[in-house]
């Protein structure tokens, strides 16, 4: 993907930045940042896009402060790029027409925790993980789990998912309530703690997912559930993908409430038990778990074994003991870096859609053809028990021929989840990277999020050049 594609949308306006440089520098002092280390850390480095570099960088510590630099920036009509961790995957946090970075790494304050409700209020750049870990005496916890230990802003403004999804929803799900900086600098709350509301536009659900294009989440209110009585899981082999896929869809259309089901094709089960020395069988493998009571995952965990058998699946081995359900779910999750081990030296760009559960295994058959015919190496994961899938294509970008080939497959494979009545994105969100898929999906539907951004950021400086193009 070439630097001009990302640079079109949007123009530099060297006369405010730099004006806005200074001011910020005299405000923050120390909390501010033109180091060319620090801006390119504040860049899109994960996959293969290019790195588009702010000007500067606010480490903010409070709503007020993060107000404070969006009315500078808006006096002066410069962007602003929202940053947490930086662990988004579709260069939502470059800065394609320069501008300063808003890091809000420093707002890490679990701010309220009520039990009995069972909801917290934390700032917006508390991980899932140092949340869990506050949590672990309460007898609560959080469940979505994208893998990367992502700030909560950030994955509520990216609606981030994971491998609980099937049971516990995604972020859309548990968001209650925001506070979000908006392009004027306004403070705004959008909600409350109550478990529903009919009083007016639903404000949480747009800025779920707006990728801090419509404001700059800075605190979160969110649902969190009992930590089970009971967890078991495991890891179930399968001959090839088809019949793994037809295991998923039978699994979720019987209505057994499994809590994960993930899949592994046999490359990626191969870099797994490379990278963290398992010696699992190198074929299409599914992991799983079960939340409940004792004798309920017992149950669920024996009917998934007939399915399995059904389905043509070998043994479903349990793993009943924490400390090897930690092992597993660590090896699912280091499935990233673990892929690039199987071809050192190139990158790995990862992209991922979501089709209806009824489509998976088609849409997972023809995808998987597409990488044999064109000599990728590409290994599938996938949250399947919502349809929703990765691809990760390890490249050689030095080769023009490996990137052209890549990029028509990548294409190929959003436009064959968007005919099937999927998505171009289930988790990965917009961003740069999927802009040019939104027209097929969305249709008019387009139109009117362009119309919701000029609304509420008319001079286009909240995160600009993302999801929607404004001309």
């Amino acid at each position: 993907m070439s630097l001009a594609s990302l640079q079109a949308s949007v123009q530099r306006n060297e006369e405010g930045i730099d004006l806005a440089l200074k001011i910020l520098a005299q405000r923050f002092g120390e909390r501010f940042s033109t180091s060319a280390a620090v801006r390119e850390q504040h860049g899109h480095t994960t996959t293969w896009l290019p790195n588009q570099a702010p000007d500067g960088v606010v480490f903010a510590r409070s709503t007020e402060e993060v107000a404070d630099v969006v009315q500078v920036c808006a006096q002066h009509k410069v962007p602003i790029i929202p940053f947490g961790t930086g662990s988004s995957l579709e260069g939502h946090v470059n800065a394609p027409a320069g501008g300063i970075s808003v890091d809000v790494s420093q707002m890490n304050r679990v701010l309220q925790v009520n039990a009995e409700d069972l909801d917290c209020v934390v700032q917006a750049g508390v991980t899932r993980t140092q949340l869990n870990e506050y949590l672990r005496d309460t007898g609560l916890f959080f469940p979505i789990d994208p893998g990367a230990d992502a700030s909560l802003g950030g994955m509520a403004a990216t609606r981030a998912s994971g491998t609980n999804a099937v049971r516990y929803g995604t972020m859309k799900d548990v968001v209650l309530a925001l506070t979000v900086v908006t392009a004027d600098g306004r403070i705004v709350r959008t909600g409350g703690r109550a478990k529903k509301t009919a009083a007016g536009y639903d404000l949480t659900r747009l800025m779920v997912g707006s990728e801090g294009t419509l404001g700059i989440i800075t605190e979160v209110t969110l649902r969190l559930y009992g930590i089970p009585e009971a967890v078991s899981g495991g890891v179930c082999p399968f001959p090839d993908l088809d019949s793994a896929c037809n295991a998923v869809i039978t699994t979720i259309q019987s209505g057994l409430p499994v809590a994960r089901i993930e899949l592994l094709d046999a490359n990626q089960i191969r870099a797994c038990n490379a990278y963290s020395k398992l010696d699992l069988q190198e074929t299409p493998t599914l992991f799983l778990e079960f939340h409940g009571t004792e004798a309920g995952v017992r149950e669920q965990s024996e009917i998934f074994g007939e399915i399995a058998r059904d389905s043509g699946g070998g043994e479903f081995v349990w793993a009943t003991k924490a400390e090897d359900r930690t092992r597993l779910w660590k090896a699912r999750h280091d499935a990233y870096w673990a892929a690039l081990g199987l071809r050192p030296g190139c990158k790995g760009v990862s992209t991922d859609v979501c089709v209806p559960i009824s489509r998976l295994a088609e849409c997972i058959g023809e995808t998987y053809k597409d990488v044999e015919a064109n000599g990728l190496l590409a290994p599938l994961v996938g949250h399947v028990g919502d349809g929703n899938f990765h691809v990760l294509v390890l490249v050689d970008v030095d080769n023009p021929q490996e990137i052209a080939k890549t990029e028509a497959f990548i294409e190929r494979l959003n436009w064959r989840a968007i005919e099937m009545g999927g998505t171009c994105t289930g988790e990965h969100g917009v961003g740069q990277g999927k802009m040019k898929y939104l027209a097929r999906e969305h249709g008019a539907g387009l139109d009117m999020m362009a119309a919701i951004k000029k609304a509420l950021d008319p001079d286009n400086i909240l995160n600009p050049g993302k999801i929607v193009r404004l001309d």
